[in-house]
């Protein structure tokens, strides 16, 4: 196998896999653009809208089912072409359906490749980057998803600002002035289309190519990269990968790692970051904050997650993983604390309420948000390490699931202040679980962090 110079880059390498997580962020965030402008053109009900935004997580649980079956079958690259051409094909199928139906199905794909990617794209960054970098290069997963949803917010405001003129050729007509929604989804074609292009030019994941007996494909992409080869072929032979390992095994043989892994994943989504994303507006609202300012919320949030993202990368490998953790989650404790008591008693100060939100956004962007992801791709061993970050995934889209379900209740029958409180008790809980059972990671290679977890002292 022959690498291209361009392409002889680990750095590289790690940022064109990183662009699964941009199409990540921008799929997730389009819809909340265009969701006004479909439910006046398709006239949807209350159910049907409910059904279009939510769609889209069933297909993330299908493509997180599905990589979990055919990536170690498939290897690594096929799997993140598979969802690169699920990005595709969903912001074709949106941009130009005439019917609610194909609307639906083609939001699922997205849904899928969102699911795929957050499994196969950091996992595959973990596989190839060094062990002095790794904390940063996974983290560039984070980074992109935050910078596609950046984008989505970007572009959707652009497409809207566009709409207001007319245009001479019908096309641009049609898709600009009349159904602007329509260009907001065809947008992330172009990045799709982009990274199907860039990935078929990225080399197999070596420990993928040692499991199936392709040693000397395997050492030729590690010598081109300037890695190591003894410690990845010896540990991967030890650890054959068997397709049809049963989970209970999983519980038996990797319990440690597995239980830091699922419960990372899950109290990731109960400190309720999505919830206070998404429904920021509203909340804002009800202390008393105009409209038009609440709306600058997701701006705010967008620039303040991407800067903190930044950050974390820069010192998840000098700092650690667990100390970020630690930082991170006492500061979301304390902010959520705050915020549950200034709508509980109703101390309507929207500078100490917005400072309380942007310390959250920020200590989460530090801590949970890529840090989780970084140690959920480090923990397992090659035998089972896409079924078990496949499972861990999982769960926290099942979490992603649970929050978004329950927020609008709690909301509307207990108020925002016990809310808040709720999500507080579970970051605390998340502390407490890092500070005990979480171990430090950084500057060790993937096959001494599975000594650390695995193999008995």
């Amino acid at each position: 196998m022959m690498i291209k110079t361009v392409f002889k880059s680990v750095t590289f390498i790690c940022i064109t896999a990183a662009i699964g997580g941009l199409l990540f962020g921008y799929d997730t965030a389009v819809i909340s653009g265009a969701i006004v402008l479909l439910k006046q053109q398709f006239e949807l009900s209350t159910v049907q809208e409910g059904w279009l935004v939510s769609c889209g997580l069933v297909g993330c649980i299908l493509g997180v089912t599905l990589t979990g079956i055919i990536s170690d079958r498939l290897g690594r690259k096929l799997v993140m072409i598979i969802a690169a051409t699920m990005f595709f094909l969903s912001a074709i199928g949106c941009a130009f359906t005439a019917e609610y139906q194909i609307l639906i199905i083609s939001r699922i794909a997205g849904g899928i490749g969102v699911g795929i990617a957050s499994v196969i794209s950091p996992l595959y960054i973990a596989e190839f980057a060094p062990a002095t970098k790794r904390g940063k290069m996974i983290a560039l997963y984070q980074l992109a998803i935050t910078l596609g949803i950046l984008l989505a917010y970007f572009s959707n405001a652009v497409i809207i600002y566009l709409s207001r003129n007319k245009y001479e050729a019908k096309v641009l007509t049609w898709l600009i002035h009349q159904e602007s929604w329509r260009s907001m989804f065809l947008v992330m074609s172009l990045p799709a289309l982009i990274f199907i292009i860039l990935i078929l030019f990225l080399p197999e994941s070596p420990r993928w190519l040692f499991s199936i007996n392709k040693e000397e494909k395997a050492k030729e992409i590690l010598q081109q990269l300037n890695l190591e080869i003894p410690a990845i072929k010896s540990t991967v032979n030890k650890h054959v990968i068997n397709h049809h390992l049963p989970y209970r095994t999983l519980f038996k043989k990797y319990k440690l790692p597995l239980t830091i892994g699922l419960v990372l994943a899950v109290l990731q989504q109960f400190c309720g970051i999505n919830a206070i994303i998404y429904y920021g507006p509203s909340i804002f609202q009800s202390a008393g904050i105009l409209k038009s300012n609440a709306l600058l919320f997701q701006v705010i949030v967008g620039v303040i997650n991407l800067l903190f993202t930044i950050i974390a990368m820069m010192y998840s490998d000098k700092i650690g993983r667990k100390p970020l953790l630690v930082t991170g989650l006492t500061g979301i404790i304390l902010s959520l604390s705050t915020c549950g008591f200034l709508f509980y008693y109703h101390i309507g100060s929207s500078i100490l309420l917005l400072t309380c939100i942007i310390i959250f956004i920020a200590c989460f962007a530090l801590s949970l948000g890529p840090i989780t992801w970084i140690i959920i791709n480090e923990v397992f061993p090659a035998e089972i390490r896409v079924k078990a970050v496949s499972f861990c995934t999982f769960t926290l889209w099942v979490a992603v699931f649970i929050v978004g379900q329950f927020f609008p209740w709690l909301l509307e029958h207990e108020g925002p202040g016990p809310v808040f409180w709720t999500f507080a008790f579970f970051s605390l809980v998340n502390l407490i679980f890092s500070i005990i059972v979480v171990k430090e990671t950084k500057n060790k290679t993937l096959e001494q962090v599975e000594q650390m977890f695995v193999t008995p002292h």
